[in-house]
């Protein structure tokens, strides 16, 4: 892989996963750097939020290993998985928030489960996550209460508030239409850079994801066929990464060929 091991925040090397006869992960290997943004591109169903499982340690990887800031996450580990968690966020896809707590208390809710500042502290910090993502005068209400754009920026507020260096995003655009889509990739992006937190982002969400990432990786059938800058990737001549990256180029073809085939019938007729 030949990135700077110094500069490295997260290393994963050769997973593999399987779940009875069907293989997820088959050898998935991929260097994160620290302060970057790194999205792992993939089809439905190949395997890109089993891979965020497994650093999350929700699923338990059958082989390969897992290094963060140079140590590795051994399964039995508990001293070094604790550090990554105390360390780690996850966003996730449904954004997981707590329709019974307000904002306020949805974001205070790590703080609780993690540390033991004194509740005065909490809430400062909590206010101070939320103030960061234009919501301190949104505090008092519900997730119900908020907007779809406002609960995802809650969702990273109570990723943020514990102040990460690594934040796992899974899928966060899933179902959201073109314009939401641009919207959450920008604000990953703008908080990433404000906070200064490592983001791996796991998506289908392609052009989005070129825009926004300082590197791109694409998981194909359980590997990691292509790792590189957003230029590379454009620039590939992989058969597996073209056909991933120019999908809806082959959709207009195949769209255009019915068309002239359909002009032809009517002429012939």
């Amino acid at each position: 892989m030949g990135a700077d091991t110094n500069q490295l925040l997260l290393r994963i090397e050769g997973l593999f996963k399987r779940f009875g006869d069907q293989v997820v992960l088959d050898g998935a290997s991929l260097d994160v750097q620290r302060g970057s943004l790194v999205s792992v591109l993939g089809r439905s169903g190949a395997g890109k939020s089993v891979l965020l499982k497994c650093l999350a340690d929700v699923e338990h990887p059958d082989a390969g290993s897992i290094c963060f800031d140079g140590k590795p996450l051994s399964a039995g580990d508990a001293p070094a998985r604790a550090d990554f968690r105390r360390r780690c966020s996850f966003l996730f896809q449904s954004n997981a928030l707590f329709d019974s707590l307000t904002a306020l208390e949805n974001v205070a809710l790590p703080l609780e489960q993690t540390t033991d500042l004194p509740d005065k502290e909490i809430r400062e910090r909590s206010l101070e996550a939320l103030r960061q993502l234009e919501l301190e005068a949104h505090q008092e209400r519900y997730p119900s209460q908020l907007s779809g754009g406002m609960q995802k920026r809650l969702a990273l507020a109570r990723a943020i508030v514990t102040r990460p260096e690594l934040v796992l995003f899974d899928e966060p655009t899933a179902g959201l239409d073109p314009l939401r889509r641009n919207a959450v990739f920008a604000m990953i992006a703008k908080y990433q850079r404000q906070f200064g937190f490592t983001a791996l982002v796991v998506t289908h969400d392609l052009t989005e994801a070129l825009i926004a990432s300082d590197r791109v990786a694409l998981l194909d059938k359980g590997r990691m066929c292509f790792e590189g800058t957003p230029a590379e990737f454009s620039a590939s001549t992989s058969s597996v990464v073209g056909d991933f990256r120019d999908s809806a180029a082959a959709l207009g073809s195949t769209i255009a060929a019915m068309r002239r085939g359909e002009a032809l019938q009517s002429e012939d007729s």
